[in-house]
């Protein structure tokens, strides 16, 4: 039979099971940046889809518009010189349109991305933080365990 009393193994049990507590509770906290690290990349990714999708929607009111003048042009004579100056000044506007579309979306996307890396420096810092404050904690919660495996012992005899 062991030396040890029998109220130690319990004790030391409650103890170890703490300990885990606080382990899984860090893995939870780890897993939970990673995974907010995971949607900022995916939202960055989806700005780019998002300016690609809204392109080709002026694209096609674009070429809707071209279509329709091609139709007057082809159906309603002498308008070649009316519709040509109408797809001029079409032709104007979705250049500069296309050209704002694409500023605001570099200008989004380039912010958003400045976002997302400090928010990932931020996260090693608190990380490295948080894993240096809990190894305290533990060291801190094998020395009270050990203080009071002591107490009890020095009670028992």
């Amino acid at each position: 039979m062991s030396n040890e009393p029998t109220f130690t193994t319990p004790v030391s049990t409650v103890f170890e099971m703490q300990r885990n507590a606080i382990r899984q509770s860090q893995q939870a906290i780890e897993s939970g940046v990673e995974f907010q690290k995971r949607l900022n990349a995916a939202a960055l990714d989806g700005v780019e889809v998002t300016e690609e999708a809204q392109r080709g929607t002026v694209e096609m009111t674009e070429n809707a518009l071209h279509s329709y003048l091609d139709v007057v042009e082809a159906t309603v004579p002498g308008a070649a010189s009316v519709t040509g100056q109408v797809r001029e000044a079409v032709d104007g506007q979705f250049d500069a349109l296309y050209q704002t579309h694409e500023e605001a979306f570099d200008v989004t996307e380039g912010e958003f991305a400045k976002g997302v890396d400090a928010y990932d420096e931020m996260t090693i810092d608190y990380l490295a933080a948080l894993n240096d404050q809990i190894e305290a904690l533990l060291d801190a919660h094998e020395d009270i365990e050990g203080q009071t495996l002591e107490s009890f012992q020095m009670v028992e005899t």
